[in-house]
């Protein structure tokens, strides 16, 4: 019976806090329309005011339009809350839809601020009333009407200001987000992009492939071909032995190099076990200290953590080699339908986002319909974040 009241009482809170949660939202987007009425009355004014100089008159637009972006991708961050979906996509509409856009909120932040107003009405008459009934001045059956009568009103304040929610989506959709036709010619021209960045990144991983062939193994097993002759032909059965320790020495570092070129291949351990782990065992073959965190609670599909495995190793590699990090902080997380990697490291930074390794790692998040970020200052520290859909 406990378990059962503490359930009662979590759906109730949680029904509580949907049915809120529009009602939040419209308040808050009464008062963002204000601010955004200023802003575009006093974009309005500098626009007029250097008119009569063009290089002055583009800055200020340009300006304006940036601000612009800024202040629609937080609306519709606000709208995603209020409809419990995941955060948008960056806004990518034209100047004018944009500001078209914030010009149109007035209309539902009119009518958000009159189903506002009405509710604090409501609120103050149903506090009167109640007060009356305590004072006495009030019967029950009076109270039980006005209580009728209240709630009814409240229902359709409620059902008002979810109209007002969804003209303000409806609003957002329709002013931000692309037409069906420009949609898919972007959508194609990504593609077009992502299969070009894709067939480069597989030319640059066999040249990488080759040339750790070429100058590291293939170096390791001439030697051991030359130290297994010298031992042959050697008539001293002591130094034959010792040639032998040599050349046993020299082949498990061939096999050890092999083992680490077929895993810049492709991580056969994913195949049986998990990101995290496998992670681990790269971090354990690592000269400078790593630290995982992995909270993803639904194992992703074989190609994100694949990508994932790959823009790990080189971070580290390039922390070891160039960067001279003595920490490299690995952080990967589940965020709603999204898997986001973030890599920070201690060293000097200054790493090159164009180079070809930064860049194939890039072409091979963007292939999966992901986005890679590198922040590297001259000095440090290097930060590398790579975010991947996984649904």
């Amino acid at each position: 019976m406990p378990e059962r009241a503490t359930y009662g009482r979590r759906s109730w809170s949680g029904a509580v806090a949907r049915r809120g949660r529009p009602v939040a939202g419209v308040a808050v987007g009464v008062l963002t329309a204000g601010a955004e009425s200023l802003f575009l009355l006093l974009a309005g004014l500098a626009v007029v005011a250097v008119s009569p100089v063009p290089a002055a008159r583009r800055r200020v637009g340009a300006t304006t339009v940036r601000y612009a972006r800024r202040v629609a991708e937080w609306e519709r961050r606000r709208l995603a809350d209020i409809a419990l979906e995941p955060t948008p996509p960056p806004v990518r509409a034209s100047g004018p839809r944009v500001l078209g856009y914030l010009a149109a909120r007035l209309l539902p932040a009119a009518l958000g601020a009159l189903t506002v107003g009405l509710l604090v009405v409501g609120a103050v008459l149903a506090a009167i009333v109640v007060r009356s009934f305590v004072a006495g001045t009030m019967s029950l059956a009076g109270l039980l009407s006005q209580g009728l009568i209240g709630a009814a009103l409240l229902v359709v304040n409620l059902q008002a200001m979810a109209s007002v929610a969804t003209l303000d989506r409806w609003l957002a959709r329709g002013l931000l987000e692309s037409h069906t036709r420009q949609a898919l010619q972007r959508r194609i021209s990504e593609l077009a992009v992502s299969r070009a960045g894709v067939v480069a990144a597989v030319d640059a991983e066999r040249q990488r492939i080759e040339r750790d062939l070429h100058d590291g193994l293939q170096q390791h097993l001439v030697a051991l071909g030359m130290l297994l002759g010298r031992a042959r032909r050697s008539r001293d059965p002591d130094k034959a032995r010792a040639l032998l320790a040599q050349a046993h020495e020299d082949a498990q570092r061939a096999i050890d190099e092999l083992r680490d070129v077929a895993w810049r291949v492709y991580p056969a351990a994913l195949d049986h076990t998990t990101l995290d782990e496998v992670l681990s065992m790269v971090a354990q073959r690592s000269a400078t200290p790593v630290r995982i965190s992995y909270d993803v609670p639904v194992r992703p599909a074989r190609a994100i953590e694949t990508v994932l495995y790959f823009v790990a190793c080189e971070a580290i590699t390039n922390a070891t080699k160039h960067a001279r990090a003595t920490l490299v902080a690995i952080d990967i997380e589940a965020r709603g339908t999204t898997i986001e990697m973030r890599l920070h490291d201690d060293g000097v930074g200054g790493a090159d986002p164009h180079g070809s390794g930064l860049q194939g790692l890039a072409r091979r998040v963007t292939a999966l319909d992901g986005r890679f970020d590198v922040h590297s200052p001259p000095g440090g520290p290097t930060t590398i974040r790579a975010e991947l859909p996984c649904a």
